[in-house]
């Protein structure tokens, strides 16, 4: 369990500290600036693409972490079975019982932090994908706008040969 609670705690850019997730987020994804330059929109887009690799990144290590506890859970459990099928006294069996228990407990910490990360990377590619849509807006707005997008002008082609 020790392990999967490293692997959440490790987690990149916007993590699971919920003190920090709203002051990121909107950091991140919150309001665009229809004065941003070019730069500074393709800067921002960049970082939220690293935010969303970094989640899926994330959560297929939470993933492996916890597959890599199935074939130690299973033994584990196994020998807890042994011992409560071999109990001799009510003691030993509620001991070995409440070993299994705890091994169950652990089962469903793992599978919560799975889900956790899996949520953490859906919501931030959706986040990307909104922010994206309306970082189009504002550029496509700005390409539309007379006088600072779109210049028309006379096209010469051949040298100015007609």
């Amino acid at each position: 369990m020790s392990r999967t609670q490293q692997l959440l705690g490790e987690a990149q850019n916007i993590a699971f500290d919920v003190q920090n997730i709203d002051q990121m987020f909107q950091q991140d994804y919150g309001n665009l600036s229809l004065t941003a330059t070019d730069q500074q929109l393709i800067a921002d887009a960049r970082s939220r693409w690293e935010n969303t690799v970094g989640g899926l990144q994330d959560a297929m290590r939470v993933q492996a972490g916890v597959v890599g506890n199935i074939e130690s859970n299973r033994a584990e459990m196994a020998a807890l079975v042994g011992e409560s099928q071999g109990a001799t006294g009510a003691l030993q069996a509620t001991q070995a019982g409440n070993q299994l228990l705890a091994l169950q407990s652990q089962q469903l910490s793992d599978l919560i932090a799975v889900i956790s990360a899996n949520g953490r990377a859906d919501a931030l590619t959706e986040a990307e994908r909104a922010t994206a849509a309306e970082q189009s807006r504002i550029q496509r707005q700005r390409f539309l706008t007379p006088g600072t997008g779109y210049q028309p002008g006379n096209a010469q082609m051949f040298n100015g040969n007609n």
